[in-house]
């Protein structure tokens, strides 16, 4: 497994590219797109459609590492769920890049955008958005309204967005989802559910001439591994990792 595994229960790599038109979803294409897909991993047996038009094939999830891709009108995207290596989920979603030009006639021309997304999941039983607060610490300016006699924590994600060019065409954004909702404080009845963090790398526009998908997949890649590395890793997940830990 990964390095990344071992700070979460799950953790997962997923790319998602954002067209400006709708991409032609005619049966033979989209199963076509799929079957492409298949050939090259086999595992890939499960097809089920969603609403609004959401096409999916994924592996059997029982194992805990599985792959998945999915078409919507505006968008496909390819995820691997515990990867046994970073590499694995990469040359998987440089392959499923190559092969949109060619199964859904997708043009460099129509990217909105490209992500690069790695994920983090921590299942925890109790008010995330509390332990969120201990954890990471909030604003200096809110820390005495958290001291509030009787008060309770309904809502804390915290989140940050900014531009790695000066262009703004590369962005960065972290941010942490929490499963617990006002009807959970309320009762004290707490499920066991997922808090999420999210590191996402976007490449906004449509490419250069002579860029391609994978080349610019790439790049994100290389950029989100660093500010992980060099950034969240210390600063976000060891700290909800040590939290969860001592509840």
């Amino acid at each position: 497994m990964t390095k990344y595994n071992g700070l979460s229960d799950d953790f997962y790599i997923n790319v998602n590219l954002n067209t400006e038109m709708e991409i032609g979803q005619s049966r033979d294409a989209v199963l076509h797109y799929f079957e492409t897909l298949r050939k090259l991993y086999p595992g890939l047996s499960h097809f089920y459609a969603r609403d609004r038009g959401e096409y999916v094939l994924e592996e059997d999830k029982d194992s805990g590492s599985y792959r998945w891709s999915s078409v919507e009108p505006r968008r496909v995207c390819s995820g691997y769920v515990n990867p046994p290596t970073v590499e694995d989920a990469v040359s998987q979603h440089s392959k499923v890049l190559e092969a949109l030009p060619f199964a859904l006639s997708m043009s460099p021309l129509d990217c909105e955008s490209l992500n690069f997304l790695v994920g983090f999941d921590y299942t925890f039983r109790g008010n995330h958005n509390e332990l969120m607060a201990q954890a990471l610490g909030v604003a200096p300016a809110f820390e005495r309204m958290l001291e509030m006699p009787g008060s309770s924590l309904l809502h804390f994600e915290p989140a940050i967005q900014f531009a790695l060019d000066s262009t703004c065409r590369t962005q960065c954004r972290v941010n942490i989802e929490s499963r617990t909702a006002a009807y959970h404080v309320r009762t004290g009845e707490f499920p066991e559910d997922q808090l999420s963090v999210y590191l996402a790398v976007r490449r906004l526009g449509s490419l250069d001439p002579g860029e391609s998908f994978v080349t610019t997949m790439q790049s994100l890649q290389e950029k989100c591994f660093k500010l992980l590395d060099d950034y969240v890793v210390e600063s976000v997940l060891l700290p909800l990792q040590q939290a969860i830990s001592i509840h």
